[in-house]
């Protein structure tokens, strides 16, 4: 062979024997870094050698199908940690044991099913928890025995059925829960038990049927409530009674054709969504709209479905026409407009 031959020859053996190089791992910790971050879609392994001075892990938008039960060892400064948009199905019972300072937990949408008994068991600190749009069937108390610190509390978009009594008991610092666009039919009278500090409670678009007279009565501070897009019929009469505090109150595409409010108070007007509803527009419900002088938030949609001299009017014009025929004999003066 000639000598000009040899060493591409030679060279080509070398990189057949040689190894490429291993691609680098996706997002490498940082020596003495407070915050992580990956959303690298490739990512499957939760990384290994976080420093202990972290204080925020966010793991989002990637392949991660599981976690260690050891995962957060090391990192005893952990207060957020933030999981939404991977592909987690389960969850080890130890893996909060290592952080016990953790404020935050996010896990929106994953595909967990259901949760051990004794995840939260040490989070007792824990102040926000996100399990927004996984496939959850159930709550279970043990998640909220030693969550008396929680305040935001988000189990919107799974498959819950029910609400089971006196779940929530515990979370006597909770002030805003998320139910919405779940498969809850009906809430039991004791739904809500212990909800003392309640200020925000979402229930759209749970096909709710019915509520019990007393289901709000043990959230007397709610100021926000959101009922729309179920199949309401009617409200229990006083349903809203106990909500001394409620500023916002939504109703809006349900089945209702009369209104119960709570009584008028001090302070700003009511804002009040009851669009999409068959309203009958009779004496009742247009009185109550003119002495509870609410805020209607949203006038299209909000139509009279009779009595046929009204049908298809807004309900807030009739409300306050003269020509209704409510006045009592001899008043010819009505409220001012709002």
């Amino acid at each position: 062979m000639a000598p000009g031959h040899i060493l591409p020859l030679l060279l080509l053996l070398l990189a057949l024997l040689v190894p490429p190089p291993c691609p680098a791992a996706p997002c490498p910790p940082r020596p003495n870094a407070t915050r992580f971050v990956c959303t690298e879609p490739t990512l499957s392994a939760f990384p290994a050698g976080l420093p202990p001075t972290t204080v925020a892990v966010s793991v989002e938008f990637t392949a991660l199908a599981g976690l260690p039960a050891a995962a957060l060892a090391g990192l005893p400064r952990l207060r957020e940690l933030h999981l939404a948009s991977n592909r987690l199905a389960a969850l080890p019972e130890p893996l909060l044991r290592p952080v016990p300072a953790l404020r935050v937990l996010d896990l929106t949408d994953n595909l967990l099913t259901d949760l051990p008994d004794g995840i939260f068991a040490t989070a007792r600190h824990l102040q926000h928890l996100v399990l927004r749009g996984n496939r959850l069937r159930a709550l279970r108390p043990a998640w909220f025995r030693h969550l008396l610190d929680l305040q935001w509390l988000d189990v919107a978009a799974n498959a819950l059925a029910e609400v089971p009594p006196q779940v929530f008991h515990p979370l006597r610092s909770l002030k805003s829960l998320d139910l919405s666009h779940n498969r809850v039919a009906s809430l039991a009278p004791a739904a809500l038990a212990g909800l003392r500090a309640l200020e925000r409670l979402d229930l759209e678009g749970n096909g709710l049927g019915t509520l019990a007279p007393a289901t709000f009565a043990p959230a007397p501070a709610l100021r926000l409530l959101f009922l729309q897009d179920n199949e309401l019929r009617a409200l229990p009469d006083g349903v809203f009674v106990p909500l001394c505090h409620l500023r916002v109150l939504d109703l809006a595409h349900n089945r209702l054709r009369a209104l119960e409010l709570p009584p008028p108070r001090p302070g700003p007007a009511l804002d009040l969504d009851i669009s999409g509803n068959p309203w009958s527009c009779e004496c009742p419900l247009l009185a109550l709209l003119r002495h509870a002088a609410p805020r209607l938030a949203a006038t299209r949609d909000t139509r009279c479905d009779s009595p046929p001299r009204y049908r298809g009017q807004e309900v807030a014009a009739v409300s306050w026409a003269g020509d209704t025929g409510c006045e009592p004999e001899g008043d010819g003066q009505r409220p001012p407009g709002p």
